[in-house]
């Protein structure tokens, strides 16, 4: 039997989150896919039937459904680069193949048919809006940006079409961060440098794929006044660094709750969505009625 285990931002909190992906521990020779997020940490593993629950959820989870953000695009590319990944470094059953086969091409489905997705504000965006709305002028900031992804690239898109102007960029593999400073026309820095760069900044935004935390008390500046916006998981700045006086540290929920309120309630998409989900999941099990017989 193929059959899912989840941790998310609707039966758990962050901590727990990270707790739970800390020690989880799965035998290497076990094949399974699995889905780590911001939102959610999940395993899908075993052989032959499929239940329905285990493929209305990951349906659900592709096509946005189950995400903070409702409707969110960046979770069908995470789930390929979960499956893309378990294929490469497993022998995966064929009830798994068919599984995540299925449930990219439904989240495609989904987005085209419903337009759940229209409109949706993402966490880049959300930072961004943040920011802004506080007061800091985004033409005089100085920010600092840890990581090199799809999400920080983002923002730094949404950060410059906002007028933003003098922006820092640092990874631990400087060569891997050259090429984005290059695009956007941005300052790098060595992360040996972090404590002499953070001392000049106004905002910093984090999000790195690090096990552990980044930004640590040793390598931060007292007595300096900062925006931080932490969009890791798990989480890259040290909490306590948000009892320094003048500093405001906003983690992955807070960006969500920011997330939540600017959204307009998409129920018609919504509806639409789940029908579409459950024609699909009848579907699922039609076709293996029919290659059968």
């Amino acid at each position: 039997m193929v059959y899912y285990s989840s941790i998310n931002q609707y039966n758990s909190g962050l901590e727990a989150r990270e707790d739970y992906y800390q020690l989880l521990r799965i035998p290497k020779e076990v094949p399974h896919v699995l889905l780590k997020t911001c939102n959610r940490v999940e395993i899908y593993r075993g052989e032959g039937d499929i239940n329905r629950d285990t493929v209305r959820h990951l349906y659900r989870v592709v096509s946005g459904l189950e995400s903070g953000l409702t409707g969110e695009s960046a979770i069908q590319g995470q789930v390929k680069v979960a499956y893309e990944e378990a294929k490469s470094t497993y022998e995966l059953p064929a009830s798994l193949h068919r599984l995540f086969q299925q449930a990219l091409r439904v989240g495609k489905l989904v987005r085209t048919r419903s337009g759940i997705g229209k409109g949706a504000v993402s966490h880049g965006q959300a930072t961004v809006e943040m920011i802004a709305s506080s007061g800091i002028e985004l033409n005089n900031a100085r920010i600092t940006l840890i990581g090199v992804n799809k999400l920080t690239e983002d923002t730094i898109r949404f950060l410059q079409q906002k007028g933003a102007e003098t922006i820092f960029v640092a990874n631990r593999s400087y060569h891997k961060a050259l090429p984005y400073a290059v695009k956007y026309q941005c300052k790098i820095f060595h992360f040996d440098h972090l404590l002499e760069v953070l001392s000049k900044t106004d905002v910093l935004i984090s999000a790195t794929s690090a096990p552990n935390t980044v930004v640590r008390t040793e390598k931060f500046p007292r007595n300096k006044s900062m925006q931080i916006f932490d969009l890791a998981f798990p989480r890259d700045v040290e909490s306590s660094i948000a009892e320094y006086p003048g500093v405001r540290l906003y983690n992955l929920e807070d960006i969500e709750k920011r997330i939540h309120q600017n959204l307009q309630l998409r129920s018609a998409a919504m509806i639409d969505a789940e029908i579409i989900i459950e024609q699909e999941v009848e579907k699922f099990y039609k076709r293996k009625v029919c290659r059968t017989h």
